[in-house]
């Protein structure tokens, strides 16, 4: 008798214990995001892609608590686990230019591993340079 007197819950609150329990309900509104990210930029003509903007939507949705990570994280990880079917177009692209299967691909490769390791490796002596420079010019410490 008592729970038919208490009023029952809102849709709100149903609605998102759904959503968070449905990876199906999480990734159409990861993809809603990502439509009203893709409008945006139609419709102000902005030099961005939709996906940029839609994510910011959810970055500036969740920081303002809005929307709680657990709302979408099943979603997401479906996207993260699947993520080589988004690179698909890619690798196709890569078949049509069979150049980049041999010769020039393997220089393109060299320069490409040989540009990150120069930024790592150039990035490892600035902090540590910089660290060094901090520890000789630290006041020493009073006790």
């Amino acid at each position: 008798m008592a729970e038919i007197l208490m009023p029952a819950r809102p849709l709100t609150a149903r609605l998102r214990r759904r959503m968070r329990r449905s990876r199906l309900g999480q990734i159409s509104l990861i993809m809603s995001f990502w439509l009203a990210g893709e409008a945006l930029v139609r419709l102000l003509g902005l030099p961005l892609p939709g996906g940029v903007v839609g994510m910011a939507i959810v970055l500036a949705l969740l920081a303002s608590r809005r929307l709680t990570p657990i709302s979408v994280r099943r979603g997401a990880e479906w996207f993260l686990a699947d993520m080589l079917l988004f690179f698909v177009p890619a690798v196709l692209a890569i078949i049509d230019h069979r150049e980049l299967l041999g010769l020039l691909g393997l220089k393109i490769l060299i320069v490409i591993l040989a540009g990150t390791a120069a930024v790592m490796g150039v990035t490892a002596l600035t902090v540590d340079l910089c660290y060094r420079w901090r520890l000789r010019h630290a006041p020493p410490l009073s006790r």
